[in-house]
């Protein structure tokens, strides 16, 4: 048998139009090299390592669109609390954490969500109540925050005077007094760069953590967007030492830091990088942008108001963002601009159209653009623009705050995937984690039905905004891997194709999507190597 030689058959999607449907896919050294019948098949099978779907189907390796690995691999260590539905739930789950590490100097928790808080006003105080002897750092699930103790505010030696960061604020109550809520770069600044301080073994491991996560769940590719020095040599260690199992393409992050000859700096380092690393396994595409926050904490930059009047700035107004696109996209760089609010998505709009010209195959992306105007969703396809959305982000059981925040007829324009579609913008899917379950399965029932995978029975978001099983899937294969340029190496299976594929044990094309959040990958393939194994012996 060669052990390089795959025949993998059952009912097979393949991401390919003009191919959708296939009984057989053949891999030879990492190549995919038939895709058609099993009658077809020009191999003898007998020198191939067979996997057979059975009752399951076949499908291309998802590729997380816009994910956060090295964040995600750290993130998996800590207190769960994104099934936490009050104050308790929270404390609790801390509670059980910090006994089950009782050497650790900080108790450390992820994925709260302001629905979860009383008023959506987390305070110190609060978080006292359950940890009090060490610092506690807990971060929201959109990571736009961090929520902290009286022991983790001292750590970090923030008080009366200390001043808020560009962009960012240290929230205080009536006396000016820090409460204990880091918002945008003031949770960047000072908690990320306190908690970032770990050393190379520790980030390998949380590495090696997430590969492997990813992989049991099927996604074979993911795009890292926020890559800073720590995280690109932890990937070039794992690509020299052979377990960077994981496709990984990556877009250099960019602060805002209000000097724009720092900021112009940035750019230009990304671009020495991008030429350093462009390998099949390790490749940095371009640059990252956050532009403004989240709408569940009424950082998004906004053309009109929240509910209670306020709004938020843009961390990169038009005027600083606009020299820093064009610069970028004169380097052959990818833009990647997180932009959620209307006034931002405006914003990156607008950047992105200066700086391009005529061209249109430049695969700019703006990334979530959860709420965009009317006047703007067709602009995209116009310009060539990648729409990068996440629809685990529409999840029911976290939309409460987010259509409170908002609190009139926008809640109903919310993420509205066939208006990109429409205006002719490539949708890239994806699932932003760690601000959200890396798993690509559950991602899809909720594009494909706008309801709750943990709870079925909350109404769904704007249903009629769903899209079929199988224009997501090919929004999280092979149109993810178009905008990151890799439709020629990944995505979809087509001779000539890595072997880049997942069995699932059972076909919700048959079934339906209400069995997606219950579906097991039982085989993930990469480039041809079987790399997830749940087959019974």
């Amino acid at each position: 048998m060669n052990a390089r030689r795959l025949l993998v058959r059952g009912r097979v999607f393949t991401a390919d139009p003009e191919q959708p449907w296939v009984s057989a896919v053949v891999i030879d050294d990492g190549k995919i090299v038939f895709v058609g019948s099993a009658d077809a098949v020009p191999v003898d099978p007998a020198s191939c390592a067979v996997v057979d779907a059975g009752e399951g189907v076949v499908l291309p390796g998802f590729v997380d669109a816009h994910s956060h690995l090295l964040m995600t691999g750290q993130s998996l260590a800590k207190a769960q609390l994104q099934s936490a539905r009050d104050l308790d739930d929270i404390g609790r789950a801390l509670v059980v954490w910090a006994a089950a590490n009782p050497d650790a100097p900080r108790v450390l928790g992820t994925g709260w969500t302001y629905s979860a808080v009383p008023g959506g006003r987390p305070t110190a105080a609060m978080l006292d109540r359950f940890i009090a002897d060490r610092p506690a750092y807990v971060e929201a699930n959109d990571l736009h925050s961090n929520w902290v103790n009286t022991a983790a505010l001292a750590e970090l030696g923030i008080d009366d005077s200390t001043p808020d960061p560009l962009g960012g604020e240290i929230v205080r109550d009536a006396s000016g007094a820090a409460t204990g809520h880091l918002l945008e770069t003031a949770s960047v600044e000072l908690v990320w760069r306190l908690l970032g301080r770990i050393d190379d073994a520790t980030r390998d491991q949380h590495l090696a953590t997430v590969i492997d996560a990813y992989l049991a769940a099927g996604v074979t590719t993911a795009v890292d967007m926020a890559l800073d020095a720590d995280d690109c040599a932890a990937l070039v260690r794992a690509e020299v030492d052979g377990t960077l199992r994981l496709r990984v393409v990556a877009h250099w992050i960019v602060r805002r830091l209000g000097d724009p000859a720092a900021e112009a700096a940035q750019v230009e380092r990304a671009a020495e990088m991008a030429a350093r690393h462009r390998s099949d396994r390790f490749r940095i595409a371009g640059i990252k942008l956050v532009t403004d926050g989240t709408i569940d904490g009424c950082t998004a930059a906004m053309l009109d108001p929240y509910h209670d009047g306020s709004n938020a700035s843009p961390i990169w107004d038009a005027e600083s963002l606009q020299p820093i696109v064009r610069r970028a996209h004169e380097l052959g760089l990818q833009v990647a601009i997180h932009a959620i609010g209307d006034r931002a998505i405006r914003n990156a709009i607008d950047a992105i159209e200066g700086a391009v010209g005529d061209d249109r195959d430049h695969r700019h992306r703006i990334e979530h653009l959860e709420y965009a105007d009317e006047s703007d969703t067709a602009r995209l396809g116009r310009l060539g623009i990648v729409a990068s959305m996440q629809p685990v982000h529409v999840d029911p059981a976290i939309m409460d705050n987010w259509m409170a925040m908002l609190g009139d007829h926008r809640v109903e324009r919310g993420f509205a995937w066939p208006e990109y579609r429409r205006g002719g913008a490539v949708l890239a899917f994806s699932t932003d984690s760690p601000t959200a379950p890396y798993q690509p399965l559950p991602n899809m029932y909720i594009a494909t039905t706008r309801r709750s995978p943990s709870d079925p029975t909350l109404e769904p978001h704007r249903p009629d905004f769903a899209v079929s099983l199988a224009e997501a899937i090919g929004h999280a294969t092979r149109d993810a891997a178009w905008a990151s340029r890799g439709e020629e190496s990944f995505g979809s299976l087509q001779v000539g194709l890595s072997g880049d594929l997942v069995v699932l044990d059972r076909d919700p094309f048959e079934q339906g999507p209400a069995v997606l959040p219950h579906i097991r990958p039982i085989v993930t393939i990469s480039r041809g190597e079987i790399v997830h194994d749940r087959r019974d012996p």
